[in-house]
């Protein structure tokens, strides 16, 4: 089963390592997915922050978006069953600053992962339709067809594309973060021996992990200790106060608290889909043919400017791709070996 549950998760995890420390139910925000990601609401209730990189954050409900123009011949691609309603269904975890999380309103859901939703939609001529859901159930949700795309960080992996298609729209990162005063340079596995280790359960952070430690074992040294916890609150607290010594997350959301908060620094990075590399990617049910028209509009506002725009808003420039694909398990494995972000996106 591609995706088991979480109890199911949690028993193979054991099985495979002793230590592992469950505290609470995993964080529902995951994958190249954002797992254990936000740390809470860190604008205290105002409309932006300013961050050390530059960037202003927009965290209010009016978000004021960059939309894009309907292509009809686009349009009158979408398959009729998806476009009769004159709907784009998206589902999102709403998890991880600045991908996907809630407004200062604890109730809009906003960041990059929408904006690029709402270009989408807009190329489609479908109004944007976002469903808040949490990172167990959007595969179940999207093959009962209640979501028609998923635009939550998902990473491509050899499970997911058994039973889903995508239409790739950034590199996919992982970064450690660690407090600001602690001297750790994460590169690989014996960088992580008995270290507490925070990362959300069924992500692609905890696969990394996971097979880390089993490289450790062979090396008779320790491995480290995984740690869940039931909010991203909750892991950004034990973080900061050092009950862990590391998190693992989508790299963005790392930088955005390297650059928002004074007590956290990015000391690691790597390729959510290690060791191979992977991309972040629009989700829809398999052989629906949704995906090709998705990375055709995700084409067109990559040309026209629009999709730059949005990721220099989030502060996400750096993961931008070239061009957009379609990948099914038909073709997994030769994109798997093409697999590249932009020049400046690279460093790993």
């Amino acid at each position: 089963m591609a995706f088991p549950t979480r109890g199911h998760r949690r028993s193979r995890a054991r099985a495979v390592l002793p230590a592992v420390v469950l505290l609470g139910t995993a964080a529902l925000a995951g994958c190249a997915d954002p797992g254990a990601s936000a740390a809470g609401n860190p604008s205290g209730g105002t409309p932006t922050t300013a961050a050390r990189n530059g960037v202003v954050y927009n965290t209010s409900p009016d978000q004021q978006r960059i939309r894009a123009d309907k292509d009809a011949a686009l349009a009158a691609k979408v398959p009729q069953l998806i476009g009769k309603d004159g709907k784009l269904t998206v589902a999102t975890t709403a998890g991880s600053i600045p991908l996907s999380f809630h407004a200062t309103d604890d109730k809009t859901p906003i960041g990059s992962e929408l904006d690029i939703a709402q270009l989408v939609a807009d190329k489609l001529g479908l109004e944007l339709d976002v469903r808040v859901t949490s990172w167990e159930n959007w595969p179940l949700k999207t093959q009962s067809g209640d979501f028609e795309a998923v635009f939550s960080n998902v990473g491509v992996n050899k499970d997911r594309v058994k039973l889903f298609d995508f239409a790739s729209y950034r590199a996919a990162y992982m970064g450690f973060e660690a407090k600001k005063s602690a001297s750790y340079d994460i590169k690989g596995a014996d960088d992580i021996s008995g270290l507490k280790v925070s990362v959300g359960s069924g992500t692609n952070q905890e696969k990394i992990l996971l097979a880390w430690n089993k490289e450790l074992e062979a090396k008779g040294k320790a491995p480290a200790t995984l740690q869940y916890y039931s909010s991203d609150a909750d892991t950004i607290l034990a973080l900061a106060s050092g009950r862990t010594d590391l998190n693992i997350a989508p790299y963005p959301s790392t930088v955005y608290r390297e650059n928002t908060r004074d007590d956290l620094k990015v000391v690691g990075k790597v390729n959510a889909g290690w060791p191979s590399e992977t991309l972040v990617a629009a989700t829809t049910l398999r052989g629906n043919g949704l995906a090709p028209v998705i990375s055709e509009a995700l084409n067109s506002v990559i040309k026209d400017g629009s999709y730059g725009k949005v990721l220099e808003r989030w502060g996400l420039s750096e993961e931008a791709l070239p061009e957009s694909k379609t990948i099914s398990e038909e073709n997994y494995a030769a994109t798997q070996a093409t697999a590249t972000a932009s020049p400046a996106g690279k460093a790993s």
